[in-house]
């Protein structure tokens, strides 16, 4: 899956820790309030730039950042590695999937963050962080890491799912369904978690390999 275990493990370390240190700026009462007015300025530009069509857009980008679209795509890739007998990519990922779904209750429950006022479509639960963002980083880099082999054609692929992370986090901030702090800690969580998961199993199979006695 990676050519660079450690870069990955490193990479997606500091995606998780970028995740941890947004969550603490929340948290924090001393950081709080610096916090939320950088939320409260982009929550009240999102207002002033409403408009019938970019509106629509925005619905059908969160629509495709839903679990209607990410658990139908993650299933076939689930089946579909299952099929190849890729059985270290589809651990990956599927451990991907279930930390990802596991950690976005834990820390909405934790956190129980209120969404913000005036919002443009239903949401329910608390905003913290962006189920919206988690899910669909842990999608859309998740499946190009476990599907595409390495090289550039990967590095393009991903370069576009990480685009489409961010745009799709940001309609859910025009929706006023997530403050943007909570997208942005998701999608680094999500991210952080669809790298993570493979560069770590893939450096337990450098190690076990190197183990191994030689013939």
């Amino acid at each position: 899956m990676l050519v660079d275990a450690r870069r990955g493990l490193l990479v997606s370390g500091c995606l998780l820790a970028g995740a941890v240190a947004v969550t603490v700026l929340h948290l924090l009462p001393s950081t709080r309030p610096a916090l939320q007015s950088v939320d409260d300025a982009v929550w009240r530009f999102a207002g002033a730039v409403r408009n019938e069509p970019t509106t629509a857009v925005a619905v059908t980008l969160s629509w495709l950042g839903s679990a209607a679209v990410n658990w139908p795509l993650r299933i076939a890739a689930l089946l579909l590695l299952a099929w190849r007998r890729h059985w270290l990519r589809l651990g990956a990922f599927a451990l991907a999937v279930a930390t990802s779904e596991l950690l976005i209750g834990v820390v909405k429950a934790a956190v129980d963050r209120p969404r913000p006022p005036g919002g443009l479509i239903a949401t329910t639960g608390a905003a913290f962080p962006s189920g919206h963002a988690v899910a669909t980083a842990v999608t859309a880099v998740g499946l190009i890491l476990v599907l595409v082999p390495p090289g550039r054609r990967r590095w393009r692929w991903e370069v576009r799912a990480v685009a489409f992370t961010a745009v799709m986090a940001l309609s859910r901030v025009y929706l006023r369904a997530h403050w943007l702090s909570d997208t942005v800690a998701g999608a680094l969580l999500g991210a952080g978690l669809a790298l993570g998961w493979p560069a770590l199993l893939t450096a337990l199979r450098h190690r076990r390999d190197a183990a191994a006695p030689k013939p």
